[in-house]
């Protein structure tokens, strides 16, 4: 699952980040509204975190404009404000929920897993391919009732292929969706991870779960 921050205070950005990551998501940062609202209307994501207050565009206009262009990513807005107007326009403008600074960031952390639970987002904590499961609240993964151990990288891999069952995903949209959009990520890099990924899921299984489509990209059946 991929998130992007939009918080011109780096620290506060920097901390979420950090704390996002150590949850398996991949985070992108963006300290100004322009940045941000560039990000936001050309990347897909599963959740924007955007502060209200921000150089260049503020959060409001970039909510505004991202509706505007059906672009439908669940927002969270952060404000340092406490007027209960600001609230009220800041949802008005689109935004799905906000949180008001200083926070703690289970809190953050609960109110970005609520946003992702919402059904207009399609996600859901329990995904299943035939005798595989993947939960990612508790990040358990099994297959036929035996736990996988996965890394953070690879357990983000499984979970995209699984939430798009069936359908075809080539390298550079998992590379675009799994990793940040700063990272130096090879395409051979992703047939490591599918590698190691089958080693763990497939290995000793009678039917084979990852599938290469040659000369597109890979699926879940």
């Amino acid at each position: 699952m991929r998130i992007l921050v939009v918080e011109d205070e780096h620290r506060i950005a920097n901390l979420i980040k950090k704390g996002l990551e150590q949850e398996s998501y991949a985070v992108d940062v963006a300290y100004n509204g322009d940045d941000g609202y560039d990000l936001a209307s050309t990347e897909e994501y599963d959740t924007i975190i955007l502060d209200l207050m921000l150089p260049g565009l503020d959060g409001i206009k970039i909510t505004e404009n991202l509706r505007k262009e059906k672009i439908h990513t669940p927002i969270l807005i952060l404000t340092a404000k406490g007027q209960i107007q600001d609230k009220v326009k800041g949802l008005d403008s689109g935004a799905d929920d906000y949180l008001t600074k200083p926070f703690s960031f289970e809190e953050l952390l609960a109110r970005v897993r609520a946003l992702m639970r919402r059904p207009k987002t399609a996600v859901t904590e329990n995904l299943v391919a035939s005798d595989l499961t993947l939960n990612s609240k508790t990040f358990e993964v099994k297959r036929g009732g035996k736990s996988i151990e996965l890394s953070s990288k690879e357990f983000s891999l499984l979970e995209y292929l699984m939430r798009n069952k069936s359908r075809i995903l080539t390298k550079d949209q998992i590379i675009s969706h799994v990793w940040d959009y700063d990272a130096d990520i090879l395409p051979n890099t992703i047939e490591v991870y599918i590698k190691n990924l089958r080693n763990k899921v497939d290995v000793g299984f009678k039917k084979k779960l990852i599938n290469t489509v040659r000369g597109f990209g890979y699926k879940i059946e």
